[in-house]
Order: structure tokens, then sequence, then C-alpha cells
């Protein structure tokens, strides 16, 4: 089957989110009285509720927010139901994100441009270009985090950036910065070289920025255009990420916070403010204007042994804590230490889980290496075992990423009643044969809780379909298969992006269309199940054509079922 090269054109759907979000009225015919009656029916679709049977139903129907019916046995229609004709669309339950850094992506300075689904220049190029023509003369367009550039050129050519040349081509009218990973190296156009030159910031004179060691070209390029940053254009900035997410039939997502910012030229993609960086999420919830449900985890990384800000936490604010659209979940999903990657078990490290355990919140922390997941699981077996009784078990504490897992040690963190958060997107851009992982199916196997994430936005893109593509097929951005003999089929690889991720943020409502949950849902642009129709390569560009949170549309246009 030919590749549908619509990368740019599914991006452009994602910039124009916001213009997208339809009320009900326009879409349904009024009846005098119905205006504040929520109550829908969908109707001839192929609507995968995702419940213990995979059960298949044509119609499904939803009041005030949760599902009251579905196939045979809906409640009679009455004047006030509204009803859409899915015309035999595909329906999956809205996708939960269990870990991802989407508070940080709303904070990206400029007009952030996601280029994590481009597999060309060329593609790279027409999205820019797409997203230059939504933004005001003269403003930034960023591309910062969430791609490799092994992703824009197919073997055996070597991967590489846009040249400035290139990125000139793409409009005359921006200034432009494309940053790979958490400290670069990146590339601009010539109007960004004028405006980064004028800082006193080198760039090369094809318009590269180094990266590497801290302070560096990139990181010196992304603190002057943070300078830029007013508080609306961060509010913008991340009802913009949000309004991505649903796009991609991403309705709940779990956030993992960022490093404390030090507020210099050396920070990186993934520091922020911590007591101001979610101003602008706040500022969009109290207006009622949240198009997906996030959830927090409060991530610290304290070198003090005592972890006085993580005490100051525990003791002040309370763990689930809020409602159907904006929870706070846990700690995560770093507990303590200065180091991402959990090499020994540190004084400060150890006394931080102690307190969490004893605080009763959940915890997350993630695996990168061959052996950190046992620095974890042992640290997290010793403090179970010191508080006697039921320790830690009942907490759902999660190891994330576990690339390199043993069965000895998924069995370990299983009677200990933990979890793993498993991802695709990030070995998809950057994975290689003796780096690949996670082991998808010996984790299934094992029947420990396993949910997708993706890990985005700053080494991982956020699109779920890429995740979903490698946990299928096994092959990374340049097309090598290294994770082949771990992969799951597509019903199972999907049940982890919703079925089984209500596990992670202890929610019963969501995952599954089934009465008595709440109605978030996908209408997908293609049929996800149907290998014939939709080959494994075209699994990267599916996206969402309407997508519904409590039973109200966020994204997407019914005209275009």
């Amino acid at each position: 089957m030919t590749r549908r090269n619509i990368g740019p054109v599914t991006f452009v759907h994602s910039l124009l989110a916001t213009s997208l979000l339809l009320s009900s009225h326009g879409l349904y015919a009024q009846t005098p009285g119905c205006a504040q009656v929520n109550d829908l029916q969908l109707t001839n679709g192929a609507i995968h509720t995702m419940d213990a049977a995979d059960t298949v139903v044509a119609t499904l129907r939803i009041q005030d927010g949760r599902i009251v019916g579905s196939g045979n046995t809906t409640p009679p229609t009455t004047a006030c139901t509204r009803t859409i004709d899915l015309k035999g669309r595909t329906v999956v339950p809205g996708l939960i994100d269990n870990h991802n850094h989407i508070v940080l992506l709303g904070l990206r300075p400029g007009h952030d441009t996601r280029l994590e689904s481009a597999t060309s220049i060329p593609e790279l190029v027409a999205t820019l270009k797409a997203r230059a023509a939504q933004v005001p003369k003269g403003e930034w367009l960023t591309a910062i985090g969430g791609f490799d550039i092994s992703q824009f050129t197919p073997p055996p050519e070597k991967p590489r950036f846009p040249t400035m040349a290139e990125l000139d081509a793409a409009t005359a009218q921006h200034p432009i910065y494309v940053q790979q990973g958490f400290a670069g190296p990146g590339v601009t156009n010539s109007a960004g070289k004028k405006f980064f030159e004028s800082k006193g910031i080198t760039v090369g004179t094809d318009g590269s920025l180094a990266g590497g060691a801290t302070p560096n070209a990139s990181t010196k390029a992304l603190f002057a255009l943070k300078q830029l940053q007013t508080e609306a254009d961060k509010k913008r900035g991340t009802l913009d990420a949000l309004n991505y997410a649903v796009s991609l039939g991403i309705t709940t997502q779990l956030d993992q916070g960022g490093f404390p910012e030090t507020n210099s030229d050396a920070d990186g993609v993934a520091s922020f403010d911590g007591y101001r960086a979610y101003d602008a999420l706040l500022s969009i919830y109290r207006e009622g204007k949240l198009p997906n449900r996030t959830r927090i985890n409060y991530l610290h990384m304290e070198t003090d042994p005592a972890t006085p800000q993580l005490q100051a936490r525990l003791n002040n604010v309370f763990p689930e804590f809020g409602g159907d659209m904006l929870k706070v979940v846990g700690i995560g999903e770093f507990t303590a230490g200065s180091s991402p990657i959990i090499m020994q078990p540190s004084t400060e490290w150890m006394n931080g889980t102690r307190l969490v355990a004893k605080a009763g919140w959940r915890n997350e922390n993630h695996s990168l290496t061959a052996t950190d997941y046992k620095t974890i699981i042992d640290g997290w077996q010793k403090i179970n075992d010191e508080i006697g009784g039921d320790g830690i078990k009942k907490l759902g504490w999660v190891v994330a990423h576990v690339p390199f897992i043993t069965e000895e040690y998924a069995l370990k963190l299983k009677a200990l009643g933990g979890g793993v958060s498993v991802l695709g997107g990030w070995r998809y851009v950057i994975g290689t044969e003796k780096n690949n992982g996670p082991p998808f199916r010996m984790l299934q196997k094992l029947g420990i809780p396993m949910g997708m994430s993706s890990d985005g936005m700053q080494i991982s893109p956020m699109n779920p379909w890429i995740g979903l593509y490698y946990v299928v097929t096994g092959k990374n951005a340049r097309g090598e298969l290294i994770n082949g003999d771990q992969t799951l089929s597509r019903s199972d690889a999907l049940r982890l992006y919703t079925a089984s991720n209500r596990w992670f943020l202890r929610e019963d409502d969501i995952g599954s269309l089934e009465p008595g949950k709440l109605a978030d849902l996908v209408v997908l642009d293609r049929n996800y199940f149907d290998t014939a129709k939709v080959s494994d390569e075209n699994l990267k560009t599916l996206h969402s054509v309407l997508t519904l949170v409590g039973g109200k549309i966020v994204y997407g246009d019914q005209s275009k079922l």
C-alpha cells in the first residue's frame, strides 16, 4: 500500500485545534429547552470498547458525560438526544498517556512546531511552512525536542539537520529555531542567525548551533528565546500543546514534571521553575478550557539527605486531590537525588523514598540502563520490609521505560504491587539493535501491570501512533528491525494505551467504552485494526477526526466524518 504523506497536513489539523473546538450548537438540530442537555448517541460505527471481551458495537449512548448504553442496550432516544452518524468509522477509547511532560512542552518559547511525525527533510520543511501560515509575521517558529535527526533521512543517507537554506525556504517571514534533545545541537535560519549573533551566541555559517556540555550555543539560544516570553505566551503554548494532544486522540495524560530551573543559559529543555511552571495550566483549568484530563506527578531532585522540599510537599499537599479534569497523582518521575540515573541507593534517594512510602503516596522512578532498575526495585524492597505489613504493596509504585528489565526483577516488582510504564517512541527515534527494548512480550506474559506512555517531549515523540508502530513492528525510524521478538498485536498494543493504563492513574472510569465509564473516545481517520487497509507503516500517520472528553467534542469536525 502506498504511504499516505500526511505529516504536515496532520500537523495543520493540530494547529487549528483551537478553532475547531466545537460547541454543541451549530452541530446538531436544536430543540427548544435542550440547550443544556448532555445527551448524545453515536450510531453506525465500529466502536471498539476495549472491555474484557474486546466487544465491538455499532452504537453508543452518552448522558451527562458518561456512557449509559451500548450496542442493543441503549436507552430510548428523546427529543433532546443529539445523534452523530459515524458512517462506519472506527472508534476507540480515548488514549491515556501515563507518562509525559506536556507542561514542559507548553512552556517552550516561540510557536512550537511538532516535527515528530516528519519522515524526511521535505516533510519537515512542509510542516514548518504550514505552521508559518498560522503565525503572525516576525514571530518565532520553534521545534525543540521530541524528534531525532535519524528520522529525516533514510539509510544509507547520513542523518542530518535541515540546512539554513532549507529553513529559509520554509519561511522568509519568521525566525526559526530547531533543537534536538535536552541540550542541542540545533539549527536556525537566516533571521534566527541574525538574532542569536546579536546576543553573542555563536552560530555556524550553515546556521548550526553546538550542543554538548552546558552551557553551549543551543542552551544559550534557548535561554535567549525564553527571555522573550510573556505569561500570555506560556498560556497560548500550553493550550497549543493540549490541543495537539487531543488531535492525536490523547484524552488523559500524567505529567511527570521538570528539572529544577536555575534560570541560566545552562538550563536545557527539561528545566522549569517549580514555583511557577503550572501557572498557565491552572489558568486554563480555571477558565474551564482544559480539553483533556491532566494528572500531575511532582518531580523532586534534592541533594540534601533530609529532603526538606519533599517533606514539605508530603506535609502540605494531598495525593489524588482534584477533579475529573485536573488532579494530583503522586511523586515522580524522580523522588530525590541529583542524577536522573539511579546507579546506587544514595542517602537522599533512600530517605525520600522512605518518606513517600510512609506518607502513602504513589511513587515513580525511571530506568534507563541495564542495572538501574535493580537499584530501584531492591531499594523499594528494603523500604517495604522496613515498614512491615503491606508496606508499599497497595500504593501502585511504577518503574518507567524499563528497556532492559529482566524477568527476575519484573517479578520482584510485581510482588511489591508495582507496575511498568513502557514506551515506544523513544526507541523508535534513537533505538538500535543493542539499545532496544522494552521487552513488551515478556512483561505481558508475566502479567505485571503494564501500560504505554510517550515520555514526550524532550527526546521522545508525543505521538502515540508512533509508539504503537514500534510496539507492533519493532522497527526504529530508519526502518531497522531492533525489537522483533518482543512485538505485540495491534489490539494488545492499543490496550496498553487504553484499558491497561487506568491502573497507573488509579482511576476505574476511563480506558474503555462501557456503561458507567466516562465518555472519552476517539473517532479515527482510518481503521487501526485493518491491516489490509492500514499498513504497519501507515500506523504512524493515524490521527483523530473527532475527540470527545466527557461526551463533549474537544477536537474535530462532524462534517468531516
